[in-house]
């Protein structure tokens, strides 16, 4: 941990606006080679205090005053012949060059996992914090509020070193198998539009059932058995965006990928640590049925992937092999000085269109959206010229370079390439459609020999958006944040495919920059411990998700009430009660849960607890000399002859029944 606090120190202390700081990275040493697969897997805790911006939905997002259901990175490590990988899977929207390059060198010292060994993934959920990504673009548009928040990066590459460790302290021989099965119904296009602009691929059923095929069904599946052990871990991976919970909803919340972990834990029991990666999903929405957002929704979609995960990874058991193929490489893309692959050039520089300002189909920005050039499919006439063909710039092309400076926008693409066994995962920063990804993994596939190829979009930072050309022409949403224009697609699966050509079993291939500077806009929202200056370096951080410090224990407010259904919201009991201020108490840790006796009897047992999407916790705000919170059990099912309470913190409330 001395690096991390060594790198962040500078700008947690200075007091300063920018957060500046440079990670170096060392080059991958070589490994002595294992006779077996070895594999290990780790589950930790992200949730944090209230207060903190929520990412996905720009301006348009709420601050987090609580939680329902915990965000958590899961860490599968896997180690073979001469190569060492980590594949971290977090409820976050997306991944982070900062936070991979922090927890990189924060294992370096105790584990053998290199950074190009390092993939750090998410589910693109929109009920996560953001202000912990690399440029100031999306720190400053991705949420409500702007601002790196160096305290809450600490505590995730914290968390996440962590996860790393325990992962490789507990690996043991290991046998793995790839499957993949396909999901209909659950998921829809939303911008069908721009994807009928796509030639029609030969598939004769495909070409015939556009509407259909305008999804990738697949869902991949990576099982990990213990040899001596049974389930380790699972990893799935499936495109879909993370907004079944619409946006004005207040809570974190890993939106429908939470259902789809709780109906796997309930399927194939806890023994395996399940985690999930988002696939090619920038124009795919969940198929939610009119009006109804919500944790509801989210919970039938997420249910449903679930279900069929879990009889996928069953069906797995016969096919787990030992003897497996491991590889690893990242590419750092420095747009600066690389901006041409195969002849194929991107813009000097990138730009924001027009239709990103009117929103994605579900989550459109009111009046706006029906305004041209902002309404989707209002592209400009003249472009065949321009680098960024049918986009229309905001501000247009002379005045956003002045409000928007070059190093606010992504300027280095990673590009990672994991071979697992029969299969190569293939990372990218963006948001990539589902033809985009098809033309990713064709060009991949072409220069590899592994049976199949799966993409995994927002991996290792956030970039925007990657459409096809012919999507791009439509300028809808995906297409307006198509940052480095219509050859965006191309110019990654060019870059992709060259580096999958030398990731050949064993192989560590480093092709990251020698350092990476980061220049960021801070603002601290992570709340202050009371009595004290605030988190602040890792000590800070450590101690604000650690002990409950200076907070007092809680007290009783009041009996619990029934709230009835909805048609967005489940029914719920919910209870108040008064504890410490938000920066003292322990967010990662369990602070609530539901029990229940036989009525008249004191034999307590635990029902539920708020690692299930069953309990929300929220902030009520200050009161009466300290701070009120209340506690919601969502779809309870209560029995006659049985008593409930909550107990908080220790503290048992009133009973009810």
């Amino acid at each position: 941990m001395s690096f991390v606090t060594q790198a962040l120190d500078p700008f947690l202390t200075a007091g300063t606006h920018r957060a500046t700081f440079t990670v170096a990275s060392a080059p991958p040493t070589p490994l002595d080679p294992v006779p077996e697969l070895l594999a290990g897997a780790a589950e930790v805790d992200l949730t944090p205090p209230p207060g903190l911006p929520k990412a996905g939905y720009s301006r348009n997002a709420r601050t987090g005053i609580g939680f329902r259901g915990r965000l958590r990175a899961r860490v599968l490590h896997l180690r073979s012949g001469t190569s060492s990988v980590a594949i971290v899977q977090c409820d976050l929207l997306g991944g982070s060059a900062v936070v991979q390059r922090l927890v990189a060198s924060a294992v370096a010292g105790s584990t053998d996992v290199p950074l190009a060994g390092l993939f750090v993934g998410a589910t693109h959920t929109h009920g996560a914090p953001g202000q912990f990504l690399g440029t100031d673009l999306y720190n400053g548009f991705a949420s409500n509020q702007p601002g790196f928040d160096p305290v809450w990066t600490q505590f995730l590459v914290d968390r996440i070193t962590d996860g790393v460790v325990s992962a490789v302290a507990s690996r043991r021989p290991a046998r793995l198998s790839w499957g993949s099965t396909e999901v209909w119904g659950l998921t829809r296009n939303r911008s069908l539009a721009a994807h009928v602009q796509n030639p029609d691929r030969t598939d004769r059923r495909v070409a015939a059932q556009r509407t259909y095929a305008s999804v990738d069904p697949r869902l991949r599946l990576l099982r990990v058995d213990a040899v001596d052990g049974g389930p380790l871990a699972a990893l799935v991976v499936f495109g879909v965006h993370g907004t079944g919970i619409p946006m004005r909803n207040s809570v974190y919340n890993a939106d429908l990928w939470a259902y789809v972990y709780e109906e796997m834990r309930s399927r194939l029991g806890s023994t395996p640590v399940i985690g999930a990666l988002q696939g090619t999903h920038a124009d795919v929405a969940p198929a939610l049925r009119p009006g109804r957002a919500g944790d509801v929704e989210a919970a039938r979609v997420g249910r449903g992937i679930g279900a069929a995960a879990s009889s996928l990874f069953s069906s797995l058991e016969p096919s787990l092999q030992t003897d497996v193929a491991l590889g690893a490489g990242l590419r750092e893309v420095d747009l600066a000085t690389s901006r041409s692959v195969d002849g194929i050039e991107l813009p000097a520089r990138p730009a924001l269109g027009a239709a990103l300002i009117a929103g994605a189909f579900e989550n459109e920005t009111p009046v706006v959206h029906r305004i041209p050039p902002f309404r989707a499919g209002t592209p400009k006439p003249h472009g065949d010229e321009d680098p960024h063909g049918a986009k229309w710039v905001i501000g247009s092309r002379w005045l956003q370079p002045v409000v928007m400076p070059l190093r606010r926008f992504p300027r280095v693409i990673p590009v990672h390439v994991l071979r697992i066994g029969s299969a190569v995962l293939v990372g990218a920063p963006f948001e990539i459609t589902v033809d985009a990804g098809r033309r990713v993994a064709t060009a991949v596939a072409a220069s590899s020999d592994v049976d199949d190829v799966i993409v995994s979009s927002v991996a290792n930072e956030y970039a925007g958006y990657c459409t096809t050309a012919e999507e791009y022409t439509r300028q809808h949403y995906e297409g307006g944040h198509t940052l480095y224009g219509p050859r965006t697609n191309a110019f990654l699966a060019a870059h992709a495919a060259s580096l999958a050509s030398s990731v050949v079993p064993g192989a560590v291939v480093d092709e990251a920059l020698p350092e990476r500077t980061f220049d960021l806009r801070a603002h601290q929202y992570w709340p202050s411990a009371s009595g004290g200056s605030g988190a602040s370096g890792a000590s800070g951080a450590s101690g604000a998700s650690g002990a409950s410090g200076a907070s007092a224990a809680p007290r009783a407010a009041g009996s619990a009430r029934f709230i009835d259904v909805t048609a967005e919201q489940d029914a719920y009991w919910e209870q108040g009660w008064y504890d410490g201020a938000p920066g003292d108490l322990a967010w990662d840790q369990p602070i609530v849960h539901v029990e229940w006796t036989p009525s008249g009897e004191e034999s307590w047992q635990t029902l539920v607890d708020d690692s299930s999407c069953a309990l929300e916790v929220r902030h009520a705000g200050a009161a009466d000399g300290g701070h009120r919170y209340l506690v919601r059990w969502h779809g309870p099912e209560l029995r006659d002859g049985r008593d409930y309470r909550f107990v908080v913190r220790g503290l048992p409330l009133r009973p009810f029944n």
